[in-house]
């Protein structure tokens, strides 16, 4: 009975083993063989996107080296560019309508060959009467500022409480009945600068005589210490130093708010307040 049972479990097997034979034979490529090769397929993939694998390790130091000359080809030219700029000079913008503008490159000029520059372009300008020119003073191709032209005239203006005035100024040449130079100065109010300005009055001949072309003789060297006055000049705030004839020396006039013109002449002071004002019209 044993060996019975013990046959019939071993043609169980035997068919099994002949079944599963016959469906490998019988596929013949078929779901098997792809599972197979399918799985093989991946494992081959797989193998080759790893980063351990020598072609990406090729791969990876050949796209660091094409970065990095990449980068550096970039520099190079941006800095080559860099250095080939010509540097642009600052720009300026005149405080009135100027119907000529001339420069004056001052280099290692002293006081008095920068004022001797000043009035020989005041006596041989070719702006047309009524016009007004711009003189500028220039310090290797850049504007000279207020501050930097009281120093250069060695003038006693400017102590650091007048933080309220602009170091952007002009030196102005109308062309009227003579050509009168006058100086215009920008600040924060009148009122910040008035006490200062007072101060100033003690020196003020002396720092800008040789400006104005006014010389001095016998006759009337008093002007050194002779006192500015009040006074009205186009209808503006005015201090201003008189001679003993009673004729404008010098003055220094509040045009608006915010702007000072220091001049000898009337004509002057009335055509820069007129420009100031807007009411200059080309002509």
């Amino acid at each position: 009975m044993e060996q019975e049972k013990e046959t019939a479990q071993n043609k169980i097997v035997e068919t099994y083993a002949e079944d599963m034979a016959r469906v490998i034979s019988d596929d013949q490529g078929g779901l098997i063989k792809k599972i197979i090769q399918g799985e093989e397929m991946k494992e081959q993939e797989k193998n080759q996107l790893s980063p351990e694998s020598r072609q990406n390790k090729l791969y990876v130091i050949f796209g660091s080296i094409f970065l990095v000359l990449s980068l550096a080809l970039i520099s190079y030219f941006v800095f080559k560019n860099r250095d080939n700029t010509v540097p642009v000079e600052e720009q300026f913008a005149p405080l009135i309508f100027n119907d000529k503008s001339f420069f004056i490159e001052i280099g290692d000029l002293n006081k008095e060959k920068i004022v001797d520059s000043i009035l020989a372009e005041s006596r041989t300008t070719n702006v047309k009467s009524g016009g007004v020119e711009g003189i500028y003073l220039t310090n290797k191709k850049q504007i000279v500022g207020l501050r930097e032209f009281v120093t250069l005239m060695k003038a006693n203006w400017l102590v650091p409480a007048d933080v309220f005035v602009s170091d952007n100024f002009m030196v102005g040449l109308y062309n009227g009945t003579a050509k009168d130079l006058f100086v215009l100065v920008k600040m924060r109010s009148f009122i910040d600068i008035f006490e200062s300005l007072r101060t100033w009055e003690d020196k003020m001949f002396l720092d800008l005589r040789t400006l104005f072309g006014i010389n001095i003789n016998a006759e009337n060297n008093y002007l050194f210490t002779k006192n500015f006055d009040d006074g009205i000049v186009e209808n503006k705030n005015a201090r201003i130093l008189h001679d003993k004839e009673g004729k404008i020396v010098l003055m220094y006039v509040f045009a608006n708010e915010n702007s000072l013109i220091i001049a000898s002449s009337t004509e002057a002071v009335k055509e820069a307040i007129l420009r100031l004002s807007g009411g200059e019209q080309k002509k």
